[in-house]
C-alpha cells in the first residue's frame, strides 16, 4: 500500500488571500468613490486633490498603523508568553488616552509640543502598573488580563471625569479616541512611517532575546539573558509603537491581538516569521477594514470609525482564543472562605444595619461648605434633604442591587470572582442603552431601563453559554467576561464618537454620576430593590445547591437549567437598573459578597442580607466622598467605587496565590 503524504499548507497562502482581498477592496473603493462632475478642468483638479490628499494618505496610514500595532502585539505576546496581550488588554490604549485627556485639559501646550511622548508616558505608566500588579503571580496570563481590565477601567473612569469637568473642550479627545483614519495631507504618514521602520529594525535585533524568552525564566537566565532589563526594553518598544499610533489616529482596538493570532494560524511559528507576518497581517487587516467602512458610505463611517469597527472584532476574538490561554495557577473558591464563623449571625446583621443607619445620618447631615465642615440640623437640614436624600437613596439602592446580583452570580457559578462588572454584564447593559439611544434618539427612562435589562440578560446568558463548556472554570469565565465586555463597550464607543448629546448621556452614565438623582430615580431604586430581592429567600435551596456543580445539583433533584435561567433574569434586571442609576464602574457586586463571607456569614440567607448591607454602605460612602473630596466640585461616584473595588480584586488574587 502506498501512503499519500499530504503537502503542508503553504505559509504564504493566507497572506496571498489577504493581499488579494485588500487589492480588490482598494480598487473597488477607487472606482466607487464619489467624484465631482467633470464639467470643467477645475473639477478634475479637485478630484485629483481628493485622491492624492485624502484617499492615498489614508490608505498609506492604514497600512503603517496596522503594521505598527501588529508588531506591537507580537512583541507583547512573545515577551509575556500571553496570547491575549495587546495594547487594549494591557491598558496601554486607555493609559495613553488618559494622559492625552489630562494634557488637553490642563496643559494644551504640552499636547502641541509632544503628543507622542504624552501618549507614550501614559501607556508606559499603565503597562508598568499592570505588570507590577501581576508580578507576584509570575505574569500569569489570566492575572495580567485581569489587571489590564482593572487599569483600563480606572483610566477610563478618570478620563470620563476629566471630560465631564472640562466639557466640550475635552470631548474632542473622546471623539478622537474612537480611532479615525481620515486624512487631509501626508503629515501623519511622514510622522508614523519612520517610527515603524525604527521599531521593525529594533525588533529584528531583538529576535534572539525573544526566542530565549519563549523558554521559562530559569531557562532564559541559564542562557545568560538579563531577564528583567530585556523584558523591560521589549515592552517599552511595544508600548512606543502602540502609543505612536494612538497619538496619531486614536485607539484602534484589538488589532494587536488579532494580527499575531492570525499570523500564527497561518503558520508563523518561529519568532522570525512572527515578527514579519504579524505586521503584514495587521497592515492588511486595518487596510481592508478601512476600505470596507468607506465603501459602506459616509453614514457608516460617521457611525463607526475605523477604531470602533476593529474593536467590534476584539470581544469575539477573545472568546475564540480562550482554549489557548493556560493559567499557571487557579482561582479557587476555597480562597475566599471566611476567616471566622459567626455564632450569632442575626445579632451581627442587626449591628451592620445600625451601622448603615448611622452612615446614612452622617451622609445626610455632614458636609463641606466654603468656610469648612458643617453638621446640618433644623431648617438647614430641611433645605438640604431634597438634594441629598434622593442621591443617597439611589446610591444605597443601586449598591444593594449590585451586591445581590454579584451574590447570585457567585452562587450560580461557584466562582468567587463573578460579578456584574467583571463578567461583562454591566457592559451589556451599556450596549442596550446605546442601542436605545441610537434607535429612539432620546428615549424615555422606561425604554432605557428595558433596553439595559435586555442587554444585561443577553450578556449574562452569553457568558454562561461560553463558560459552561469549560465547567465554569474561573479563568475562562473571567476572560469570557472581558471579551463580552470589550464587545459591548465597542458598541458604546460608536455612539460616543458622534460627539452629540447622546454621547454626553453615555458619558454621564459611564461616570456613574448621581448629581441629577431625583424622586423618580429614588423611587425606582427602592421599588426595584424590594421587588427583585423579595423572591431570593424563597430560592435559598437553589442558591445552596448550585455551587456544588451541575452534576451534583441534578443528583439532588434540582432542575439546573430552569433555576439558572430564573436567577439569571433576576441578576440581569438588578444589574441593569443599578447600572442605569450609578453606571458600570463600581465593582460593588464583587466586593460586597466577599465582605459578607470575610465577616463570618456562612449560610446563603445570612450572606445575602449582609451583602445587601455592605453593598449599600460602600456606594453610599463613595457618593459622600464624591461630594466632599474636591469640594466645591463633585467627582462621579463610579470613580471612587472603582478605585475601591479594583485594588480589592487584585488583593483577592494575590491572597489566593499565597494560599496555593
Amino acid at each position: 500500500m502506498v501512503s499519500r503524504v499530504r503537502p503542508a499548507p503553504s505559509v504564504n497562502m493566507p497572506g496571498m488571500i489577504l493581499v488579494m482581498l485588500c487589492t480588490a477592496a482598494f480598487v473597488l473603493l477607487i472606482v466607487t468613490r464619489p467624484q465631482l462632475p467633470h464639467a470643467d478642468a477645475d473639477a478634475a483638479v479637485l478630484n485629483g486633490a481628493l485622491l492624492w490628499s485624502g484617499i492615498m494618505p489614508r490608505a498609506a496610514l492604514a497600512l503603517i498603523a496596522g503594521a505598527a500595532l501588529g508588531l506591537s502585539g507580537a512583541l507583547l505576546q512573545r515577551v509575556l508568553r500571553n496570547p491575549i496581550a495587546d495594547a487594549s488588554t494591557l491598558g496601554i490604549a486607555s493609559g495613553a488616552e488618559l494622559a492625552m485627556t489630562t494634557a488637553m485639559s490642563f496643559s494644551p501646550l504640552l499636547m502641541g509640543l509632544s503628543r507622542e511622548m504624552t501618549a507614550f508616558g501614559g501607556g508606559l505608566a499603565a503597562v508598568a502598573l499592570v505588570l507590577a500588579l501581576s508580578w507576584r503571580r509570575g505574569l500569569d496570563p489570566v492575572t495580567v488580563a485581569l489587571s489590564g481590565m482593572i487599569v483600563s477601567l480606572i483610566a477610563s473612569a478618570l478620563s470620563v471625569t476629566l471630560i465631564l469637568a472640562r466639557g466640550e473642550y475635552a470631548m474632542s479627545i473622546y471623539i478622537w479616541g474612537a480611532g479615525s483614519l481620515s486624512q487631509q495631507d501626508w503629515n501623519s504618514v511622514l510622522s508614523l512611517g519612520p517610527r515603524l521602520v525604527l521599531g521593525f529594525a529594533a525588533a529584528l535585533l531583538l529576535v534572539r532575546p525573544l526566542r530565549i524568552l519563549a523558554l521559562d525564566d530559569s531557562g532564559a537566565r541559564s542562557l545568560g539573558l538579563a531577564l528583567h532589563s530585556t523584558r523591560l526594553a521589549i515592552v517599552a518598544l511595544a508600548v512606543w509603537l502602540a502609543a505612536s499610533v494612538t497619538s496619531e489616529v486614536g485607539i484602534i482596538g484589538f488589532l494587536g491581538l488579532a494580527a499575531p493570532a492570525i499570523a500564527r494560524f497561518a503558520g508563523a511559528r518561529s519568532t522570525e516569521r512572527l515578527m514579519i507576518m504579524a505586521p503584514l497581517t495587521g497592515a492588511g487587516l486595518l487596510f481592508l477594514t478601512d476600505c470596507l467602512t468607506q465603501m459602506l458610505g459616509p453614514g457608516f463611517t460617521d457611525l463607526a470609525p475605523t477604531g470602533a469597527a476593529t474593536a467590534l472584532f476584539g470581544g469575539p476574538l477573545l472568546l475564540l482564543l480562550l482554549p489557548r490561554v493556560h493559567s499557571v495557577s487557579t482561582i479557587a473558591a476555597q480562597s475566599t472562605v471566611a476567616l471566622k464563623r459567626l455564632t450569632k449571625p442575626l445579632q451581627a446583621l442587626a449591628v451592620l444595619f445600625v451601622a448603615l443607619a448611622l452612615l446614612f445620618a452622617v451622609v445626610l447631615t455632614l458636609g463641606l461648605a466654603d468656610d469648612g465642615w458643617h453638621v446640618a440640623t433644623g431648617a438647614l437640614l430641611t433645605d438640604l434633604l431634597p438634594f441629598r436624600l434622593p442621591r443617597t437613596i439611589v446610591a444605597a439602592g443601586a449598591g444593594a442591587m449590585l451586591a445581590a446580583a454579584g451574590f447570585i452570580m457567585q452562587r450560580m457559578t461557584g466562582n468567587p470572582i463573578a460579578s456584574p462588572e467583571v463578567l461583562g454584564v454591566s457592559g451589556g447593559a451599556g450596549a442596550g442603552l446605546t442601542i436605545a439611544l441610537f434607535l429612539f434618539g432620546f428615549p424615555s427612562p422606561v425604554i432605557m431601563l428595558l433596553a439595559m435589562a435586555i442587554g444585561a440578560l443577553a450578556a449574562f446568558l452569553a457568558m454562561i453559554a461560553v463558560s459552561a463548556r469549560a465547567q465554569f472554570s474561573p479563568e475562562r469565565m473571567l476572560l469570557a467576561g472581558v471579551g463580552i465586555g470589550a464587545f459591548a463597550m465597542a458598541i458604546v464607543t460608536m455612539v460616543l464618537a458622534q460627539g452629540d448629546m447622546r454621547g454626553y448621556i453615555l458619558l454621564t452614565w459611564l461616570s456613574g454620576s448621581t448629581n441629577r438623582a431625583g424622586a423618580f430615580e429614588a423611587w425606582t431604586a427602592v421599588i426595584s430593590l424590594v421587588v427583585l430581592t423579595a423572591p431570593l429567600p424563597f430560592l435559598s435551596r437553589w442558591l445552596t445547591m448550585l455551587p456544588l456543580g451541575a452534576v451534583s445539583s441534578r443528583a439532588l433533584g434540582l432542575r439546573v437549567g430552569s433555576s439558572r435561567l430564573v436567577l439569571a433574569i433576576l441578576a440581569a434586571l438588578m444589574t441593569a437598573i443599578a447600572s442605569f442609576l450609578v453606571g458600570p464602574l463600581s465593582l460593588t457586586g464583587l466586593i460586597a459578597p466577599h465582605l459578607a463571607r470575610l465577616a463570618g456569614f456562612r449560610s446563603p440567607g445570612h450572606q445575602l442580607a449582609a451583602s445587601l448591607i455592605f453593598g449599600a454602605g460602600v456606594l453610599t460612602a463613595a457618593d459622600w466622598l464624591a461630594r466632599v473630596v474636591i469640594y466645591p466640585y463633585q467627582v462621579p461616584v463610579g470613580l471612587f467605587a472603582a478605585l475601591i473595588g479594583g485594588p480589592y480584586l487584585i488583593w483577592l488574587l494575590s491572597r489566593s496565590s499565597g494560599r496555593e
